[in-house]
């Protein structure tokens, strides 16, 4: 895979208290930066923090195998979620009015990798402070820029 990629990801969140709640779906579409070492991927790009023309949050993804996602995001946030298959992480995510303890619990991970492309399906239910949150999905598509088969994720 070339050094320039984009990054397309989409989240789904599903309320675990109120599962009939409408659910809005999470898209971005990013050109970022890949690089491969001691047998990991890294993929790092930038995100404007809504609202802000200055702020941005710089996200580190990490993968290491098939098993084992990691998504490090410094800035006006700050959290280092781990995802493992069939494993509960917990980390603290930081924000500009406080920090909460977070538990992913990884259900599902599929990681498929060719020359030019990286496919991510992950499924994790969310806790904030021992509290059951979400049910939550993530895909992510990381294409070369010159492999002309970007599509969205």
């Amino acid at each position: 895979m070339k050094k320039d990629v984009l990054v397309s990801i989409s989240g789904l969140h599903t309320d675990m208290m109120n599962p009939s709640d409408e659910q809005e779906p999470i898209e971005v579409i990013v050109p970022a930066s890949y690089y491969y070492k001691n047998g990991k991927h890294y993929v790092m790009y930038e995100e404007p923090v809504e609202g802000s023309l200055q702020d941005v949050i710089k996200n580190r993804i990490k993968i290491t195998g098939e098993d084992l996602l990691e998504i490090s995001k410094t800035g006006a946030t700050n959290a280092h979620m781990i995802f493992e298959k069939n494993k509960k992480n917990l980390t603290y995510y930081g924000t500009p009015y406080g920090q909460m303890l977070l538990g992913v619990d990884t259900t599902r991970m599929d990681i498929d990798m060719t020359e030019d492309h990286i496919h991510i399906a992950v499924d994790y239910q969310l806790d904030v402070n021992h509290e059951p949150m979400a049910e939550c999905e993530i895909r992510m598509q990381i294409t070369s820029k010159d492999s002309g088969k970007f599509s969205l994720a």
